[in-house]
């Protein structure tokens, strides 16, 4: 098997470069293709390397950058201002070829604007748009837009449902149904853009388009890809995260009054720990940049090691299966 090559921005994140590293270093253990380049402050990160004694020096990089983008920077200034951050340096990374994918966890707005500006759009794509996979009653479902694009118009909402459905296809899903998110089912309901988008789905070719579907539907499996614009989707997204964590909070609570209630949590929670681990939001993190000309993954801010472990698996994924190549070969039909 050839190699991956990923180049990680190792400066982002709400538990910086630590956390990465350690992310960083498993990967390599569980994946004997994988090579990564760390990009950021050299000698921090050579010092925190040096304390894994499982660290595969043969295939772990570390390529200095001097600057590095805070969480609350604005997009015009970590483009303009900053040519030798953790994140450009990652990403150039990928546009010169000595890289396969980039992985942060920083800045999504600088990001965004940094990979547009780096890597550029495929043709026929007016902006990159965010997916991420959401655990479904049945399986997963690809969401997008999660946040690149607030506003969008009903063209990006259909260039979002031709390429999640690649992305859904590379993934192994063989006839996606693709779904627009919207407030009902029926054809009246919704605002302009979201009818427009539906009028420009139905006429698609090679498109397994299915209609409307509400929030419930979503979490039901009866659509492979949804499409909404990214405040929408990112709404969507955290207020999911945020559910889920209460209701495991709540169970645990509940087995812990009185004695009955704790000996039936001693039966039960071994099960409900299980569930709880598949949905966790650690195991499914990593939202790719659909749209450019590279593979760039961002890994949620808030992730610790195990969930950077999962941005980078996302990655590697879109690697071996080529991703960017297969949308810029349907994309050309699908669009026209």
């Amino acid at each position: 098997m050839s190699a991956q090559i990923i180049a990680i921005d190792a400066m982002g994140g709400d538990f910086g470069p630590r956390s990465i590293v350690q992310a960083s270093i498993a990967c390599l253990s569980a994946t004997p293709s994988l090579h990564l380049t760390l990009v950021g402050q050299s000698s921090l990160l050579e010092d925190l390397v040096s304390g894994f004694s499982a660290a595969d020096r043969a295939r772990l990089q570390i390529l200095g950058a001097a600057e590095v983008i805070g969480m609350d920077e604005r997009p015009s200034q970590a483009l303009r201002g900053k040519p030798d951050s953790s994140m450009r340096v990652a990403l150039e990374l990928v546009r010169d070829g000595k890289a396969q994918a980039c992985v942060s966890a920083g800045n999504t707005g600088a990001l965004m604007a940094l990979s547009r500006a780096v890597l550029k759009t495929l043709p026929g794509i007016d902006r990159p748009a965010m997916v991420a996979a959401i655990p479904t009653r049945t399986g997963y479902c690809q969401l997008l837009d999660l946040g690149a694009n607030v506003d969008c118009t009903a063209e990006q909402l259909y260039q979002f449902a031709v390429m999640g459905s690649v992305a859904a296809q590379a993934l192994g899903v063989q006839r996606p149904r693709v779904a627009l998110l919207n407030v009902g089912t029926e054809d009246i309901k919704g605002n302009q853009q979201v009818r427009l988008a539906a009028n420009l789905l139905q006429g698609a070719r090679g498109l397994n388009y299915v209609g409307f579907i509400e929030g419930d539907g979503l979490y039901r499996g009866a659509a492979d890809v949804v499409v909404c614009d990214g405040f929408v989707g990112n709404i969507l997204l955290k207020s999911s995260e945020g559910l889920a964590t209460m209701v495991a909070q709540r169970i645990e609570q509940t087995f812990r009054r009185g004695l009955l209630s704790r000996l039936a949590g001693a039966v039960a929670m071994p099960l409900l720990k299980r569930v709880q681990a598949d949905l966790a939001p650690a195991r499914h993190n990593g939202a790719s940049f659909l749209g450019l000309q590279g593979i760039v993954v961002k890994s949620h801010g808030a992730a610790g090691v195990e969930g950077f472990q999962s941005a980078i698996q996302r990655a590697l994924i879109e690697i071996q299966e080529n991703l960017p190549g297969r949308l810029h070969g349907r994309l050309e039909d699908l669009l026209k």
